[in-house]
């Protein structure tokens, strides 16, 4: 959402060769959410509220509710990755005067049954997610996208349509492992163990629990009090 956001800077920008800075509140803003969307994958609460307070008042300098929507909507898609899927109920209180791709967008963000037209308002990378008949295309549109927060989202998304399947959390685990993303992880590798449980997996669910432990730091090893010359050898570099 962060370019649909924003893109009303571009719109002040020259179209010659004259092109002034972009309006100070935008370049703030966008900082601002930068820094919250990290702080809340990271689960740094305290300074996930405090950008997200600093990008509200910037985007309020401008007396428009569109774009408050769209930052809105912004965090209930970052807070959706994670598998919180609350009502956004920021967005809520601003729905009356979004735009229609915000309205999609919205839509997209309830699991809500989406009209081709809709779907065409989507980011480009969720729409072939919202057009997935099954799980297997759902998988298929996930692992296409590039960018490791839209993928996340949109495996979120596609587990809310057609259930859990084991290619889909592998590849959302592995997508919030790879980016350190504390906050997702634990909530896909939980949701992990859950499912290895009902299939009757034991093995994976036990897989899955050692990694939330040494996410949640329970599989430090004590204090060595002393160091055989074989192990000694044998150590990594």
């Amino acid at each position: 959402m962060r370019p649909a956001l924003f893109a009303l800077c571009c719109c002040a920008l020259a179209a010659c060769s004259q092109k002034p800075p972009a309006a100070d509140w935008a370049l703030n803003a966008e900082s601002a959410a930068d820094r919250a969307t990290q702080a809340y994958l990271k689960a740094d609460q305290r300074v996930q509220a405090l950008e997200w307070s600093k990008a509200r008042a910037e985007v309020e300098r401008t007396a428009s509710p569109q774009l408050l929507a769209r930052l809105a909507l912004m965090r209930c898609a970052v807070e959706h990755a994670s598998l919180q899927w609350e009502g956004c109920s920021e967005y809520q209180a601003l729905a009356i005067d979004a735009d229609p791709p915000e309205q999609a967008y919205a839509l997209y963000l309830q699991a809500a049954a989406m009209a081709p037209q809709a779907i065409a308002l989507l980011p480009e990378a969720q729409q072939a997610v919202a057009r997935a008949g099954d799980a297997k295309a759902a998988l298929a549109a996930v692992q296409a996208i590039k960018a490791p927060l839209s993928r996340l989202l949109a495996a979120s998304m596609a587990l809310r349509a057609h259930g859990p399947t084991a290619g889909l959390l592998a590849e959302a685990v592995d997508t919030a492992a790879g980016q350190g993303w504390r906050r997702p992880l634990l909530a896909w590798l939980l949701l992990s163990v859950r499912e290895a449980r009902r299939r009757g997996d034991e093995d994976q669910a036990q897989r899955m629990e050692r990694r939330v432990q040494v996410l949640q730091g329970q599989m430090r090893p004590g204090p060595q009090h002393s160091t055989t010359p074989a192990a000694s050898a044998n150590a990594l570099p």
